[in-house]
């Protein structure tokens, strides 16, 4: 079953493809249909079985054709895996026209405020504390 078959937009699935990913993993087959019906998930896997992309493609998916302003947040409990979450999501999004952003602390936070006042982001991957700072200094809405 390709990742065609379940539903994702083609510029995603391009987006998959030149990702090196081929066929989707359990996760993402039973993952994938439910959050683009809009459902809520929890679901649970071993590590590198494609968890991220299992809640990623489908939201990028969702994004497109919308209004350009933040639409999806992530949440992550350390600044490793929000790299890891953005630097996904930016690869599965390059055929889209939809911007990927992440916030966290431990670098400075004007260049953060910078990327959510001047530029935006339709997608971003924060830490708590970072995002809190952010939003407490007006850089940021959350009345998605």
């Amino acid at each position: 079953m390709p990742f065609a078959s379940l539903g994702l937009a083609p510029p995603v699935v391009k987006g998959v493809r030149a990702a090196g990913y081929v066929d989707p993993t359990p996760i993402q087959r039973k993952a994938i249909p439910l959050i683009l019906e809009g459902k809520d998930l929890i679901g649970a896997a071993q590590t590198g079985t494609g968890k991220t992309a299992a809640f990623v493609l489908p939201i990028l998916t969702r994004l497109l054709g919308g209004p350009r302003r933040l639409r999806a947040l992530v949440l992550t409990p350390t600044r490793e895996l929000a790299a890891q979450v953005e630097t996904n999501a930016r690869d599965y999004a390059r055929f889209t026209d939809l911007s990927v952003g992440v916030v966290y602390g431990g670098v400075p936070i004007p260049p953060q405020e910078r990327l959510l006042k001047q530029h935006g982001v339709d997608f971003l991957v924060a830490t708590p504390g970072r995002l809190l700072d952010l939003h407490d200094r007006l850089a940021l809405r959350l009345d998605f």
